[in-house]
């Protein structure tokens, strides 16, 4: 009911009386105050009465009722610490007959991310508190002043944590619990913590599933999940194969169970892969005594300066005697056979029933999935269609590779180095990975890039998953605030 028709609804004309537009036309009835009221006159008195307190109730339920909205709204804020950036997220959504409501349009969701990433305070740990405490401030910005202490913040982090030693980790997290103890919002200190990568991959595979609304329904038409970040790779997905016990992981939403396959390839992703190629180049050259050796994953004419590393990328801004050692020959075709090798280190050591990646188990890709993070921002940077994209990466990177690198900076004035120079790697790794490693055939339609998913466009970020299955209820929800559960000593 809408509140303006109950308004309406209450409006009595003041000149009319009720009594006198029930009487029947041709009856005389005295107005002496002797005579006494018939029994219809009473019962429509009542009935009157009735009608317009009934008509109170409706008007006060819709004024208490949008009240109850406006205070059913809840907030909850998660930074994910990754690691290329760090990236807070602050929601908002609201209870209904016990239930949350999402909604991640721009009224209920924001975002903000910083760089560099909380890893690259592995010497410096203290310095990690300043981007904390520039995102504890936007938050703030975004939720009501006066339940701050109502709302809870977590701070998850991922890959380039999980790079780090336990006792850094340590540090690092330490100072950012210092900064979210200040903060004003609720928190306490397990909230703070690096989640493992087959958790990342479920959040993952959960916030996709949520868009596209599948999650809750049968598990053969849910969307498997590929993700390329910077330091590792997730693949997520619904599978018919039976799965070793290390990769394996059962999680319900509703009704639904789901046996879901997960597992992160640490140093494998876009960033630490491209290191770990360049490093391997340069061992080449300081074995062979050459000097110098061919670097096809970089255009032809890059020539780093040795006096100013400011041009590479931040996570080899330290490594420049990387490059020193290496003559940029821009091979498509000679990227992804090195790239494909790096891939398949390893294999010999396979103990299971087939290996996709080194010496990882990886079943058969099932159903429909979705390419994200790195995968979609190679691709959108090139201009592919979403249909045969894997097919027009190969052309696209063999034409990028092989051009000189003054005619690409010209071509592309607004990027810098640091970003322009990932492009010839990252066609030929996504080329390897997805084909030539996981086997997903080159016109495969099944597989799309993306950043975002459904009607509403939700984005395809682990964090919103994370909010997801941690907020909606279970069979052992009170309704209470909950830490964000280990996923790998949990069943949701």
């Amino acid at each position: 009911m809408k509140r303006s028709n109950g308004s309406s609804r209450l409006r009595i004309n003041s000149d009319m009386d009720p009594l006198k537009a029930q009487t029947s036309p041709g009856h005389h009835r005295s107005s002496s105050p002797s005579s006494k009221p018939t029994k219809s006159t009473i019962l429509l008195i009542i009935a009157s009465f009735t009608i317009a307190l009934g008509l109170l109730i409706g008007c006060y339920s819709i004024l208490s009722s949008g009240k109850n909205r406006r205070v059913s709204l809840r907030y909850s804020v998660i930074i994910d610490g990754g690691s290329s950036g760090t990236r807070i997220h602050v929601f908002r959504y609201r209870i209904e007959s016990g239930k949350p409501v999402f909604d991640f349009g721009d009224e209920n969701y924001a975002s903000l991310k910083l760089s560099p990433g909380f890893s690259a305070y592995a010497d410096n740990p203290e310095g990690a508190s300043e981007s904390v405490t520039e995102l504890v401030e936007f938050a703030k910005t975004r939720v009501p002043k006066g339940m701050l202490k109502e709302i809870d913040i977590r701070l998850m982090a991922t890959a380039g944590m999980r790079l780090l030693e336990l006792n850094v980790q340590e540090r690092i997290l330490e100072v950012t619990r210092r900064v979210l103890r200040s903060s004003g919002f609720r928190f306490q200190d397990e909230w703070a913590f690096v989640i493992s990568g087959s958790d990342e991959g479920i959040y993952a595979w959960v916030v996709a599933n949520h868009a596209l609304g599948s999650l809750g329904g049968d598990s053969l038409q849910t969307t498997g999940i590929v993700e390329l970040g910077g330091a590792s790779t997730q693949v997520t997905f619904v599978s018919s194969e039976i799965v070793p016990p290390e990769f394996s992981r059962t999680i319900s939403y509703g009704n639904v169970s789901y046996q879901l396959y997960s597992h992160s390839f640490l140093h494998l992703g876009q960033d630490s892969a491209q290191e770990k190629l360049l490093e391997s180049l340069h061992n080449s050259a300081n074995s062979t005594g050459e000097g110098k050796v061919p670097d096809p994953c970089t255009p032809k004419g890059y020539i780093l300066d040795t006096n100013s590393q400011k041009d590479l990328p931040g996570f080899l801004a330290e490594k420049g005697n990387f490059i020193a050692s290496l003559q940029a020959s821009g091979n498509f075709s000679e990227c992804r056979s090195a790239v494909f090798a790096m891939l398949q280190e390893g294999k010999d050591k396979c103990t299971y029933k087939h290996c996709s990646i080194g010496s990882i188990f990886t079943p058969n890709l099932q159903g429909r999935f979705l390419a994200t993070e790195n995968f979609f921002h190679t691709s959108k940077f090139f201009g592919l269609g979403e249909k045969d994209w894997l097919s027009e990466m190969i052309l696209a990177g063999k034409r990028f590779c092989g051009e000189e690198w003054w005619k690409l900076k010209v071509k592309y004035p607004t990027f810098k180095d640091e970003k322009l120079l990932r492009y010839c790697f990252s066609s030929a790794y996504i080329v390897s990975m997805l084909h030539d490693s996981l086997g997903v055939a080159l016109d495969d339609e099944r597989i799309e890039f993306a950043s975002e998913a459904g009607e509403e466009d939700i984005p395809l970020d682990w964090a919103l998953g994370a909010f997801i299955l941690n907020t909606a209820p279970t069979s052992d929800y009170s309704g209470k605030s909950r830490k964000i559960l280990d996923l790998s000593k949990y069943k949701i």
